[in-house]
Parts: structure tokens; sequence; C-alpha cells
């Protein structure tokens, strides 16, 4: 006997959606801005790789999940 194929669904709540993007877009922009502001006033021989690197992958996962949701809250599903 075959089973009843189970249809698949989104773990978050649609009705989340703008909020989760509004939330991660600012987080991230915030973030991007910090970033910015460390590069442009700490001098060159005091800049730490580590930092900068984990700053810019902070800022691009925040960014990267906020624009998917906006896409969904919008209605374009990808």
């Amino acid at each position: 006997m075959a089973q009843s194929a189970k249809p698949i669904s989104s773990p978050v709540p649609d009705a989340w959606y703008p909020t989760l993007a509004v939330f991660m877009l600012a987080i991230g922009l915030v973030v991007t801005a910090s970033f910015f502001i460390y590069e442009a006033t700490s001098p060159r021989k005091y800049r730490s790789l580590a930092k900068e690197l984990v700053t810019g992958t902070v800022a691009s996962v925040f960014l990267g999940f906020g624009s998917l949701f906006l896409l969904l809250a919008s209605g374009v599903y990808v």
C-alpha cells in the first residue's frame, strides 16, 4: 500500500516572513556599518584579519537570510 505524500511546508510560519526580513536586514546593515567604521577608523597595522572575516561573515549571513525572507514575504517563492 502506498502512503499518501505529505506536502512540503516551511519550518517558519508565513506570517513571520515580513518580521524576519525587517529584523535580519536591520541586523545585517548594522553589522555592515560597524565593519565599514572599523575599516575607516583603525590604522592599517592594527587591523585584525580574523575580526574582519567574522564581521563580514555575520553581515553576509544576516543580509542573505534577510533578503530571502523579503523575497518570500513579497510572494517570490525561491
